[in-house]
């Protein structure tokens, strides 16, 4: 990346900052509309063969359904092995550690935190709807984020790191974290129980290992077996690219499975959608300028600030969706809250992206010219897009 920043910056003439979403792959430029149309088969689904919801149910393990499980499962397993884990080294973080422990800050303290709040704040007569989108803000971003980063102009090093750390966190810390919030901090600030009472630490506890712990194994084996089998460059470049849309699929055929499901209920409350989908539109805006702006005060350069931000903003709605369903059911309100959230997190982050991208050549920045934006000259623009093209294609 810093080669392509610098020949940015030694170059006669200007640099213009591409399309950013022609950089993006047909899959995910699409994403929106391919969760529209499969919450649109669902229902068709649904309403002409009224014995497939209850045939797709029938498969169970306790009370999930084999079917569902594994389409939960195989979402997350591309998602977790692309990630760079061998990033992961206590060195690296050590010496970058007021970087690393403000983006920890964000994810682990400031972002849930203020999705509980948006949650109660604009959803405090949908209880079902509120808990799933707590779910969502407690599940940090660990795919989509390097996309994002990458199309900004971000560091990729650093986004790599925190994509790992956030993975290994999560394993740890979400069954506390969903116990936390929604069933003991709304009883302890009087805004009462709601249904969030009935969430047990051991049921948030069991999803997690199920739909994160095996995919999180799985992810790591692979890219060890892969890299050191094929090399690095084989795996982030063939492999991946390959692996990855199939998460997409998973995703659609839960959906579908869902929205087949809760047709009925779905078609007759239309109005709910743009509910959910409210606090996470501040979410997303909020968390993104908060970040970028404390990531320019502290003096971090344009790449990290960019990476502070999107890490951040971004949130991890896999694992939404597979605890929702886990601990409440496919025809849950609390799963249909989690699907929404990409639905909403796709459009708003591809609008960031060009957020930081003006941001980048409107403000002064700290380090080397050779890898951070300067406000002059204004001639030479450093364009994520440009980046985007030297890295690995094929992230989701």
């Amino acid at each position: 990346m810093d080669n392509a920043f610098s020949h940015a910056r030694r170059s006669s003439s200007p640099v213009h900052v591409g399309d950013v979403v022609g950089q993006l792959s047909v899959l995910d430029r699409l994403l929106p509309i391919w969760i529209v149309l499969a919450m649109a088969l669902g229902l068709g689904l649904g309403a002409a063969i009224p014995g497939l919801p209850v045939a797709l149910d029938s498969l169970k393990v306790d009370t999930v359904s084999i079917p569902i499980a594994i389409g939960l499962m195989w979402m997350m397993y591309p998602v977790l092995a692309r990630v760079k884990y061998e990033e992961l080294t206590a060195g690296r973080i050590g010496h970058a550690w007021r970087f690393y422990g403000t983006s920890l800050t964000f994810n682990w303290l400031i972002g849930p935190v203020l999705m509980f709040a948006l949650a109660w704040l604009l959803l405090p007569d949908l209880p079902e709807y509120r808990t799933g989108i707590v779910l969502v803000g407690l599940a940090r971003c660990i795919a989509m984020v390097l996309m994002w980063n990458h199309l900004a102009g971000g560091d990729g090093e650093d986004a790599a790191v925190l994509v790992a750390l956030n993975s290994v966190f999560q394993v740890l810390t979400y069954p506390l974290y969903a116990f936390l919030f929604l069933a003991l901090v709304p009883r302890w600030l009087g805004l009462g129980s709601g249904q969030a009472v009935n969430i047990g630490f051991w049921d948030v506890a069991k999803s997690v290992l199920v739909f994160l712990g095996i995919p999180l194994a799985a992810g790591v084996i692979t890219r060890v077996i892969g890299t050191r089998t094929r090399g690095t460059a084989w795996y982030d470049q063939v492999a991946m690219p390959r692996l990855a849309p199939t998460s997409l699929v998973a995703l659609l055929f839960t959906i579908v499975v869902m929205f087949s499901l809760k047709g009925d209920v779905i078609l007759a409350l239309p109005g709910d959608v743009l509910r959910i989908a409210a606090p996470l539109v501040v979410y997303f805006a909020l968390s993104f300028g908060t970040a970028f702006w404390i990531g320019h005060r502290s003096g971090f350069p344009y790449k990290r600030t960019v990476t502070l931000a999107f890490t951040a903003a971004g949130n991890d709605f896999e694992l939404a969706i597979a605890v929702a369903v886990g601990v409440f059911g496919i025809a849950s309100k609390e799963a249909l809250a989690t699907v929404v959230g990409p639905l909403i997190e796709v459009p708003m982050l591809v609008s960031l992206v060009y957020v930081a991208l003006w941001l980048g050549r409107r403000l002064r920045w700290s380090g080397p010219a050779s890898t951070d934006y300067k406000a002059a000259p204004t001639s030479v623009e450093p364009s994520g897009a440009n980046l985007f093209r030297e890295e690995v294609h094929g992230m989701s």
